[in-house]
C-alpha cells in the first residue's frame, strides 16, 4: 500500500547559510517510535549535519520529538542516526569533506511513496556575510516585482 507523500520537513536555514554544491538522497535508520513521530510531523532539522564515524555517515543534531504513545521503548530525541548510501557516494562525500570549507548538511526529510523515510543531504560550502546580503536583496526585489505584477 502506497503512503501519500505529504510529510516533508525542511532545513530552511541551510540554503541561506550555505551554498549547496551537490545533493544526495539517503536512507535513514530509525526506530519504530521515531518513524511514528516523523509521520506526525514532529521533527526539526535546524541544526542537522552529517559526519563520518568509522567510514559510515551519521546524521547529527536532528531532533525527533518523543512519540506520545511510546512506552519505555521511546527513543532519545537528539541521538545520532545512521545514513544509508552506496559505497561510491560515501567515498565521494568523504573525499569532498577533506577539502577546505566543505561540509555535509541535511536539507530535507521526507517519506517516499513506499513509506520509507529519506533524507536529502547536500555537500555545502559556508556563505560569507556579503553573499547572504546579496541573497536578501534578490529576495526583496523579487517580492517587490511580484507585488507590482499583482496590481
Amino acid at each position: 500500500m502506497a503512503v501519500p507523500n505529504k510529510i516533508v520537513i525542511k532545513n530552511k536555514k541551510a540554503y541561506f547559510q550555505y551554498e549547496i554544491l551537490e545533493t544526495f538522497m539517503a536512507g535513514i535508520v530509525l526506530t519504530g517510535t521515531e518513524i511514528k513521530s516523523i509521520r506526525l510531523g514532529k521533527a526539526s532539522m535546524v541544526d542537522a549535519y552529517c559526519k563520518f564515524i568509522k567510514g559510515e555517515l551519521w546524521l547529527t543534531g536532528m531532533h525527533i520529538a518523543e512519540y506520545s504513545q511510546g512506552t519505555y521503548n521511546n527513543h532519545e530525541p537528539k541521538r545520532e542516526r545512521k545514513l544509508l548510501l552506496n559505497k561510491n557516494e560515501l567515498r565521494k562525500l568523504f573525499r569532498s569533506t577533506k577539502e577546505k570549507g566543505l561540509t555535509i548538511i541535511a536539507l530535507k526529510l521526507f517519506i517516499n511513496p513506499k513509506g520509507m523515510a529519506k533524507v536529502d543531504i547536500g555537500l555545502a560550502r559556508g556563505k560569507k556575510t556579503h553573499d547572504k546580503r546579496e541573497d536578501l536583496k534578490a529576495k526583496d526585489s523579487k517580492r517587490e516585482l511580484d507585488r507590482l505584477r499583482k496590481y
